[in-house]
């Protein structure tokens, strides 16, 4: 870091949010496009497209958090950003849904590729917190934590089977929504240029969700408040924004699978940087530091996966306050998580 954030001025810190959401806006939108693009040209399918590349470029920004708060000595600041972000990212769906939803957003995902990835999450997402529960190890020479190494070879594991999942006929909808209004990508590129601008794009995201994210790190010590849940709650939100940004232009493209995968294949990429902060930390096994806080919000975005997946197998096409029923649930499920999590802080 070439200059440490907690030296600026609050009105600055806000400029700088202000300026970095913004730009992260603009590539996140322009990023969604791109990778819709690609998954049409290589048949890669927007499921999987979804949660391999904006799954894994929208992660960025919590790469460096994650990785720079606990090489600073602060390992809970990268948990709690990680897992708060798992939970945020899940409401954003939500969020989606109220805006560009006519019909439950569930409702209109049909691919087995989506169900595949919303179960490995649920399932590493109660690894982390069954590690946390029980305490690691640290390997011999390397100093990682056992568990974490674990959770990272679950991780890339289930990359692989969601991968593979993508073009499984293992079952399939009887129903299938109809897709034929859906806008096209509007992007007229070759491969080589798509895969060109989406690394450009995954660039800037990286630094701008960097500047973002430790400019609400600085935020959070400046004005005193408590680290669980504001690594929870305002890190977590800034190093999401680029999740906003791209569910929203895949809604408005009408890629429902799309933005479902980027969701939950973010989430993945989420506890694999568990690992990389794990690696950088030099006081031993990183989850060694978390307790109950850590434990109730892992499980919460576990909880809040597996109200969305519950949604993805019923399909049912029914709404509430602009929104489909199981969307309302996860926010609600999600106020009294976040309200009981303060209280733990």
């Amino acid at each position: 870091m070439l200059f440490n954030f907690n030296d600026l001025s609050l009105p600055t810190l806000f400029i700088i949010m202000a300026s970095a959401g913004a730009v992260i806006w603009y590539a996140g939108s322009r990023l969604t496009r791109l990778v819709d693009a690609l998954a049409e040209r290589t048949g890669l399918g927007h499921a999987f497209a979804g949660m391999l590349l904006l799954g894994g470029i929208t992660s960025l920004p919590e790469v460096a958090t994650a990785s720079t708060a606990s090489a600073a000595g602060n390992p809970l600041l990268s948990i709690n950003d990680l897992l708060g972000s798992a939970a945020i990212n899940l409401i954003l769906l939500a969020i989606g849904d109220i805006v560009y939803g006519r019909t439950a957003l569930t409702s209109m995902a049909a691919r087995p590729a989506t169900l595949m990835q919303g179960v490995l999450a649920m399932i590493l997402l109660s690894g982390v917190a069954i590690v946390i529960a029980t305490g690691d190890v640290a390997l011999p020479f390397i100093g990682t934590g056992i568990g974490a190494t674990i959770l990272l070879l679950g991780c890339l594991q289930a990359l692989r089977v969601a991968s593979r999942f993508e073009k499984a006929r293992s079952w399939q909808a009887v129903d299938p929504p109809d897709t034929r209004a859906a806008e096209p990508s509007g992007i007229e590129r070759g491969k080589r240029q798509l895969i060109a601008l989406i690394l450009l794009a995954a660039l800037i995201i990286f630094v701008a969700g960097a500047a973002l994210a430790m400019t609400g790190g600085a935020i959070a010590e400046k004005t005193g408040l408590g680290a669980s849940i504001v690594g929870f709650a305002l890190v977590g939100f800034c190093t999401s924004l680029p999740e906003l940004s791209t569910i929203f232009a895949a809604l408005k493209l009408g890629r429902h699978e799309l933005a479902i995968g980027d969701i939950f294949g973010t989430n993945l990429f989420n506890i694999q940087i568990i690992f990389l902060a794990d690696l950088v930390y030099s006081g031993g096994p990183v989850l060694n530091e978390a307790d109950g806080f850590e434990i109730a919000a892992a499980s919460l975005a576990a909880l809040i996966t597996g109200i969305f997946v519950v949604g993805l197998l019923e399909r049912r096409d029914r709404t509430i306050w602009r929104m489909g029923t199981d969307s309302a649930l996860a926010l609600l499920v999600f106020i009294v998580g976040f309200l009981a999590l303060s209280r733990l802080s």
